[in-house]
């Protein structure tokens, strides 16, 4: 028998999400966002569930560590379907455990480290935040200085991590830690895989600006982790540590641009409730939108071809989230622009998301655009500022040389 073609492979692929789904969701189905939040959280975890047991959280992953092997054709298709349908593809967390660690362990771990995380990562079972930022160490990571000393059989940790988002919901943490302090500042760091569920981890949630508690300072007093727990090599962290923010700025390269479309097509909605679809300056401002989006689109289809490869973001993946975190400010402040004096003293539903768009079928709501307004301007910040992703495109891809210290 001929082989099928590729497109009619992925046509074929196609159809099994699409039956996928309509045996998912309920009649008259709208999107997630049209949940309150206890439902949304509880079809959320059975969403999560029926994706795991196709393979489907971690669609690139290689079947044995509970992926599918899917195709970038059949990756960006999953994709695709579940953002037009309004479903989640994950939780938030599944960002850190499969996006961020999860990717970077393929590229680092031995194959007994990956059949003990990975299943139970795709699972469910183990839970990950990221455990990087200090106080003293944020866009200059490299001067952190939570201590892991060497105990026996164990690593015992003293410090404090800051800006952990989602530590509260996680019960692991991959931890970047001074393991020799005698190194210069990007060498003796390593990166531990350290359970949170244990004495000596206090984990104290911090309020944002939308009045949320999604982040977390994480205080680690004499906590322990097992010594074979690392990721990479003891003392060698830096190179892992940079091709996990690489997965966390390039990955986004898959999710974000249908996200966007999905956010620009409220926002267009909301520009035709508002009676300005004939204003000239909207059109303008929505027109460039649509151009951004666009971009964030190729971005995404020449992402999925580097993962489907086991190839690294690399420094490429800084231009990207430059795009996106930079975009989303603009687009937001159209959307608030189109609200007119309403943001002021906004109704409705605000976003739960703490990152991001809000979720598909939320209501055209003024407090639901205020606060991804209030979020958008996060986006710059935190995976890197854009003074920093700036820095890594003139240094890394554009050859310039180094600023001044």
């Amino acid at each position: 028998m001929a082989p099928v073609p590729a497109d009619a492979r992925t046509e074929r692929f196609r159809d099994s999400v699409r039956e996928f789904i309509a045996e998912l969701v309920p009649e008259g189905w709208r999107g997630i966002g049209g949940l309150d939040d206890t439902a949304r959280e509880k079809f959320r975890g059975a969403v999560r569930a029926a994706l795991a047991e196709r393979g489907w959280v971690a669609p690139a992953w290689p079947v044995e560590y509970g992926g599918a092997g899917l195709s970038a054709a059949e990756l960006i298709v999953l994709l695709e379907e579940l953002a037009a349908a309004g479903i989640p593809a994950g939780t938030d967390n599944d960002m850190f455990g499969i996006s961020m660690l999860g990717n970077t362990m393929l590229r680092w771990s031995k194959p007994e480290l990956l059949h003990r995380f990975l299943p139970r990562i795709v699972s469910g079972e183990y839970v990950f935040a990221q455990g990087f930022s200090e106080p003293g160490a944020g866009s200059d990571l490299a001067s952190l200085a939570l201590r892991a000393e060497a105990d026996g059989d164990r690593w015992v940790l003293t410090g404090q991590k800051l800006w952990s988002s989602g530590a509260h919901m996680a019960n692991w943490m991959f931890v970047l830690a001074r393991t020799n302090r005698d190194a210069p500042p990007h060498k003796g760091i390593t990166m531990l895989l350290v359970p949170l569920d244990q004495p000596g981890i206090d984990i104290r949630p911090i309020r944002n600006i939308t009045g949320g508690t999604d982040f977390n300072e994480v205080f680690f007093d004499g906590a322990v982790t097992e010594r074979d727990l690392v990721v990479g090599e003891v003392d060698r962290g830096w190179p892992v540590a940079m091709t996990l923010l690489g997965f966390e700025r390039g990955e986004n390269a898959l999710h974000t641009p249908v996200r966007s479309r999905h956010e620009l097509n409220r926002l267009i909605d909301l520009v035709h409730e508002r009676g300005l679809a004939s204003d000239p300056d909207i059109r303008r401002r929505v027109a460039w939108c649509h151009v951004q989006v666009e971009q964030q689109r190729c971005h995404g289809l020449r992402t999925a071809e580097k993962l489907i490869k086991g190839e690294e973001p690399g420094p490429a993946a800084a231009t990207f989230k430059l795009l996106w975190s930079e975009y989303h400010k603009v687009v937001t402040e159209l959307a608030l622009d189109v609200i007119g004096p309403d943001a002021l003293t906004p109704s409705g539903r605000p976003s739960p998301n703490w990152y991001h768009t809000d979720d598909p079928g939320a209501p055209n709501s003024s407090a639901s655009w205020t606060s991804v307004y209030l979020n958008a301007r996060a986006g710059t910040i935190y995976a890197g500022s854009s003074q920093i992703q700036r820095g890594i495109v003139g240094e890394l891809l554009l050859g310039l040389p180094k600023e001044p210290r």
